[in-house]
């Protein structure tokens, strides 16, 4: 493993990066870093039954793409606002005797329209963002994750050429903590001989991501030995 101002860096076979990630994972739990940011990167990391190309690229465009709007955080189709919006503007004109409510429902109902569009035109602009990701940029730029917590690349240097096939690096965007960090990857180092991967039962593993059957894989745990 490198280390420099840019974070923590390694080089080797699929199984070597899904390691590092494994031991970077780790260290933050150990250290008692958890909540949304903290999920979100664990969800992310490469794992030793995915494919670069697939769950690693798919997850990447998902992480990448536009956030929700307010109308699809509460869980409405356009559909949805466009019905609420006709049915705002219909009791406006029964309250036109009332014009202050009339003028409400009103403005609820051009509220409820202009929601619909916001949450149609992020579903149009996440498309068009994944079908250029997925096609386009990780055929130019590294696969990338990107939060409050963990900042991270993984490219492929070559496919079955050399041994060094993989660069994976990984910055803890906070420098405390990224400190932490770096003294207990350096006591895994130490204490560890051996690094057991996750793995998932019945699936295929480190070979998988290279396009190599691989034999069925215990079930999903993690031990370590001295």
């Amino acid at each position: 493993m490198e280390e420099s101002i840019s974070g923590f860096k390694r080089r080797g076979s699929w199984g070597d990066i899904v390691e590092h990630g494994e031991r970077i994972t780790r260290a933050l739990r150990d250290l008692g870093v958890e909540g949304d940011a903290f999920e979100a990167w664990d969800e992310w990391r490469p794992k030793s039954h995915e494919r670069l190309d697939e769950d690693v690229s798919e997850k990447t465009a998902k992480q990448a793409s536009i956030s929700e709007g307010r109308g699809e955080k509460a869980g409405k189709e356009p559909n949805d606002d466009l019905k609420t919006a006709g049915k705002k503007l219909s009791e406006s004109y029964e309250k036109l005797d009332d014009p202050d409510e009339a003028m409400g429902r009103w403005n609820e109902s051009i509220d409820y329209v202009a929601r619909a569009a916001d949450s149609a035109g992020r579903k149009a602009i996440r498309k068009v963002e994944d079908a250029v990701y997925r096609k386009v940029m990780t055929q130019l730029a590294p696969y990338y994750f990107d939060n409050e917590l963990v900042s991270a690349n993984l490219q492929q240097t070559a496919r079955f050429e050399s041994e060094e096939r993989f660069v994976f690096e990984v910055n803890v965007n906070d420098d405390v903590v990224k400190g932490q960090v770096s003294d207990l990857l350096s006591e895994y180092e130490d204490t560890i001989d051996r690094w057991h991967i996750d793995t998932e039962k019945q699936t295929e593993t480190v070979e998988a991501a290279e396009g190599v059957e691989a034999p069925e894989s215990e079930n999903r745990s993690r031990s370590t030995t001295n």
